[in-house]
């Protein structure tokens, strides 16, 4: 277990330290050229090649969670226990914090850098939002990315699917998702990647959180309601799977 929760804290603490550094590289110092496009694109990638590297290093230990709501959802449908999830929610909480504290040291040093003007890749909506979305509609994505984020999750770690192409999936997912919830949002659809960025710029960044850490909660229930709803039968093959391992993990002790 302790293997575990150190790799969902330095999983979690380097998303967030690479790809919100590419988000406040590209919006906050420029470096999109004036393209928000490029922006957009450029950040999108790192946010999803970003955790697809890490879900084939970190994926045989922990599962690669790295994220409040994918926990969650592997919670809701069955696969780890509310104990296991607790430690996992604290450990990628941490992550998320320690990332954006290094990579806000980081950043410090350079003389063009303003935490309040630069920020660190926070969501927001409203005036945070590039479309000025409301409170509402930020909700609204924000689980729907999420169900559909989690939901990939699920389906491509399950015990019938192909391990070998799990990460990449997970990984492009990813990058979809944030294409279109960038200039949404700032695309969160992880409490843990949203909390540490507004914890260091404060402000409205942080008055706002809220909805960062309970839509993507939600839409981790949602996604792992939908898969119990379509797959039936492979939940009931996965727990199966599971409680023989605890019964072989018994008999071996």
């Amino acid at each position: 277990m302790a293997r575990k929760l150190v790799a969902e804290f330095l999983g979690t603490a380097l998303l967030v330290f690479f790809a919100c550094g590419v988000a406040t590289l590209m919006f906050g110092f420029g470096f999109d050229g004036g393209s928000v496009a490029a922006g957009v694109v450029a950040t999108a990638f790192a946010f999803g090649l970003v955790l697809l590297a890490l879900a084939y290093v970190l994926g045989p230990i922990s599962g690669c969670h790295v994220n409040p709501a994918v926990t969650m959802g592997v919670l809701a449908a069955g696969r780890i226990s509310p104990i296991e999830a607790v430690g996992y929610w604290i450990a990628q909480f941490a992550g998320g914090i320690v990332g954006a504290l290094v990579l806000w040291l980081m950043f410090s040093a350079s003389p063009m850098y303003s935490r309040t003007k630069t920020g660190l890749g926070a969501d927001g909506y409203g005036s945070l939002s590039k479309i000025h979305i409301s409170v509402g509609g930020a909700f609204l994505c924000e689980v729907i990315l999420t169900a559909l984020f989690v939901f990939v999750i699920l389906g491509v770690t399950a015990k019938t699917a192909n391990a070998t192409t799990a990460g990449l999936v997970i990984g492009f997912t990813l990058v979809i998702v944030h294409l279109i919830g960038i200039a949404i949002t700032g695309t969160s659809v992880n409490p843990a990647r949203s909390l540490g960025p507004a914890l260091i710029v404060g402000g409205e960044a942080l008055s706002q959180v809220w909805l960062f850490i309970v839509a993507p909660l939600v839409g981790g229930i949602v996604a792992a309601l939908t898969y119990r709803l379509l797959f039936p039968a492979r939940l009931e093959t996965e727990t199966e799977g599971l409680a023989f391992e605890g019964d072989r993990a018994a008999a071996a002790s």
